[in-house]
């Protein structure tokens, strides 16, 4: 082992004992402590909004109306999250009272409760600086339901990551709570990654990131002695199917919607269109004419890292020399940002190649043609799992539409009947993860507040004496 790796592990292994030691009190924690610390990250972020956003823009170049929205989103679900645990989430209980009697009928008292499943490793993203990272989803989340959170930074925008722990260090320090509930190391490899997801004081493992990236943390949380809970978000292609009467009333409009969310946020959105079915007849063909002209006035910002800018240009160019497909848009980069790009394939010739299925992060799609409603189910079968499904002009109840209604809730985590996939609204009926490989857990969801249930586990207490199920309400500091 180098000198390096050594030191990378032992500021593991530093962190993960406060973790470790924090994890009974903050476990047994009331609903007013964990909501406090909540809400007091919530402000904290909100009072140095101006200074952080300057900051990440700096490093990621996102500009300031993104950054600001995302920090704003961040505030809203740590506040989200507080008011769940001031519901009394994470805290609930199923009680069912003795019986009197043989079995089946008799039966004894048995109470089912929630425990945290302990220290959580969270793996920043590198498209979300604020909503994806130290005090984002995953963090906010763990600590409702009563985990300690190990927070990996993403060098993309390790400046603005350490000045973000600095301040939830703070809050934490001022609520005279143990160091050990918010912990924080960066410029790891990838051993001392795999290392983290391995230690045995982690209980449970949150990813945002790429498909190799995560598959490799994955395998290394299950070849664990005891294997824990790997919740990744691994990437996803997000079909967009546009049905004939979805253009009933022109194509100019949905085309103009749909090349603007292929390029929002220079494609790095984790929810952007991949790949668009439309019908292979003369309404087809004038939208996908002018899908190519509203993307090919796209000016894409520049792209979080120089390593996500080669792998975009690595998977246009596997494109464009592919044999089953066409370019339709790639007039060179004008600018910092690189050159959006779109392209056209046959469904016969997608759903045989695999390489073409492949998520490619940054703004460009293919444009798959089909020729019946049978077609554009093979294609959501061939790309298998994905975070979202959208299906414009599914309005009507018919026959194909009930089938492909089925077909989208087979491929994804959340279908839609109108709008464009890129924005996830943080509510309790949301669901962002999907079929494998969008997600490692496809049951459960990184965004909108049923996100703590990844990490409580139900235990079932039988006959068990009162004061047992009295310290888990939640009313007070057990």
């Amino acid at each position: 082992m180098s000198a390096d790796q050594a030191t990378m592990f032992a500021a593991i292994d530093r962190v993960a004992e406060l973790a470790h030691a924090a994890a009974p009190m903050w476990r047994r924690s009331s609903s007013d402590v964990r909501a406090a610390l909540l809400n007091g990250l919530a402000a904290a972020l909100e009072a140095n909004a101006a200074a952080l956003v300057d900051l990440g823009d700096s490093e990621t170049g996102l500009g300031a109306a993104r950054l600001n929205g995302e920090l704003a989103r961040t505030a809203f679900q740590l506040r989200g999250f507080a008011s769940e645990v001031k519901a009394g989430v994470p805290y609930r209980t199923v009680d069912d009272p003795a019986v009197a009697g043989a079995p089946p009928a008799g039966r004894p008292h048995l109470t089912r409760v929630l425990v945290p499943l302990g220290p959580v490793a969270m793996f920043s993203a590198s498209n979300f600086p604020f909503a994806f990272s130290v005090l984002g989803g995953d963090t906010a989340s763990a600590l409702a339901a009563g985990c300690p959170v190990i927070v990996k930074a993403h060098s993309g925008h390790g400046a603005l990551s350490r000045k973000v722990f600095e301040i939830a260090a703070k809050v934490v320090e001022q609520q005279n709570l143990p160091a050990g509930i918010l912990t924080f190391v960066e410029n790891t490899s990838r051993e001392a990654n795999a290392y983290l997801v391995q230690h045995r004081s982690v209980g449970a493992v949150a990813f945002t990131g790429s498909y190799q990236g995560g598959v490799a943390l994955w395998r290394a949380a299950n070849n664990r002695p005891r294997p824990v809970p790997f919740y990744g978000e691994l990437g996803s292609i997000n079909p967009l199917v546009v049905l004939p009467e979805a253009l009933s009333n022109g194509e100019i409009e949905p085309a103009q919607t749909l090349a603007a969310s292929i390029a929002l946020g220079c494609g790095q959105f984790c929810t952007s269109p991949g790949i668009i079915c439309v019908f292979d007849d003369d309404a087809g063909d004038r939208f996908v004419a002018e899908l190519a002209k509203a993307l090919g006035k796209q000016t894409p910002h520049r792209m979080l890292t120089e390593g996500i800018r080669r792998a975009y240009e690595d998977g246009v160019e596997r494109l464009a020399d592919h044999a089953s497909t066409k370019s339709l848009v790639a007039q060179p980069s004008n600018g910092s940002g690189p050159s959006p790009r779109l392209f056209e394939a046959h469904a016969d010739a997608f759903t045989g190649n695999t390489s073409l299925h492949e998520e490619v992060f940054g703004p460009a799609a293919v444009v798959v043609r089909v020729r019946s409603i049978e077609q554009v189910i093979d294609v959501l079968e061939a790309v298998e799992g994905s975070l979202t499904v959208t299906l414009w002009g599914a309005g009507a109840d018919t026959p194909g539409n009930r089938a492909l209604a089925y077909a989208a809730e087979q491929a994804g985590g959340r279908v839609l009947f109108g709008g464009v996939p890129t924005g996830v609204a943080v509510t309790h009926a949301q669901h962002h993860g999907g079929p494998w490989p969008a997600s490692t857990s496809p049951q459960t969801t990184s965004v909108g507040y049923a996100a703590i249930e990844r990490f409580l586990r139900p235990v079932a207490m039988q006959d068990a004496p009162a004061w047992v199920i009295a310290v888990r309400d939640g009313s007070v500091q057990s």
